[in-house]
């Protein structure tokens, strides 16, 4: 099949870039433009960014010349937005009334019911929001969103639990790498030596997208998933991998045997299995009594994959695990990508 002609907005971000070295080589999507703030455009991408990702700039990248964030500058299909969200709020929708599938990465629209919150391994019907977006905001493009790369993980271990006992409450403690602030991020005077245990905003997006995804589809939209969550989010000095301590009320008591089964059982939705950066397999549980651990593990499945551990029995609820997520790739640009293979893949581009 011919490739789709893709842009990337905020591209000299350090999610832009993984945005960047994802897409190098993709089987659908050609990037044709690469979009930042005034300082850069004009000026060749390889000059306007610092690349700070252990994979090289591709060659193709080196050249391009950085345009504005304008759908006057951007002629493509999908456009991938890595802006920050206060940016964001103003400018995708404009992309979407210009006739432009906008694959958001930034929170603006996370909330909005006729605007999916996608992880197509456990919730890929979602992506039928789409159809009503169009007609209700009169846009020939769409918006279609990622979670927080906290709630990622958390959630696609959820979705199993849920499915497979119930599920009624969870306390989850994150421990977050430093790439999830972005670049330069969090100063090495605050965070060598140090846990920072507070992430504005961080805990709110933690228990409402959660719920989002693990909610179901109904006659007006997505209908939030009853369950409780509370979380504590904390800055650690990693560089990438998040991850979530989490103990979870189930609807049964079950063990954690029964608990590790059904998460290594579980396959993602037919419509998203085999799509190009599908998680294979989308869990993976740890048999070690010290993993997950994000140096050891962020890349399963390319980073795409969800890691469990540490599944035992629970004093205050059921079950307790330990979930590792690649923020940057499953929780952020990976996730993206996916979500506009899904839209191609469901004819609604």
């Amino acid at each position: 099949m011919s490739q789709i002609s893709v842009a990337v907005l905020g591209a000299t971000g350090s999610v832009g870039q993984r945005f960047i070295s994802l897409l190098d080589n993709h089987p659908m999507f050609k990037v044709v433009a690469l979009a930042a703030s005034d300082r850069s455009v004009g000026r060749p991408y390889a000059s306007a960014c610092h690349w700070v990702l252990s994979d090289p700039m591709p060659a193709w990248a080196r050249d391009m010349v950085v345009v504005p964030c304008l759908p006057n500058s951007v002629d493509a299909k999908i456009v991938f937005s890595a802006m920050p969200a206060d940016q964001a709020k103003d400018i995708e929708p404009q992309f979407a009334q210009a006739g432009m599938a906008v694959c958001s990465n930034a929170s603006s629209y996370r909330r909005e019911t006729d605007v999916p919150l996608l992880l197509p391994e456990i919730n890929a019907d979602h992506i039928g929001l789409i159809r009503g977006q169009r007609q209700a905001r009169g846009w020939s493009g769409c918006i279609l969103t990622n979670p927080n790369c906290t709630s990622t993980g958390l959630a696609v271990a959820l979705k199993v639990l849920q499915e497979s006992f119930g599920l009624k409450r969870v306390f989850a403690v994150s421990l977050q790498a430093l790439s999830g602030a972005g670049y330069p991020g969090v100063s090495s005077l605050d965070i060598i030596d140090n846990v920072i245990p507070n992430i504005g905003g961080e805990e709110e997006k933690v228990e409402w997208e959660s719920r989002k995804m693990l909610g179901k589809m109904g006659a007006n939209g997505v209908e939030l998933a009853e369950v409780k969550i509370s979380a504590h989010t904390n800055r650690v000095a990693v560089v990438d991998g998040h991850i979530v301590c989490a103990s979870v009320e189930l609807g049964a008591s079950t063990s954690p045997e029964a608990a590790i089964q059904a998460l290594r059982d579980y396959q993602a939705p037919a419509a998203s299995r085999d799509l190009p950066s599908a998680p294979h397999p989308v869990i993976v549980v740890r048999d070690e009594a010290d993993r997950p651990q994000p140096r050891l593990d962020r890349m399963t499945g390319k980073g795409m994959t969800t890691v469990v551990g540490r599944v035992r029995p629970d004093p205050l609820f059921h079950i307790k695990f330990t979930v590792l997520s690649h923020n940057t790739i499953r929780g952020a640009a990976g996730g993206s990508i996916y979500n506009a293979e899904l839209l191609v893949a469901e004819n609604l581009l």
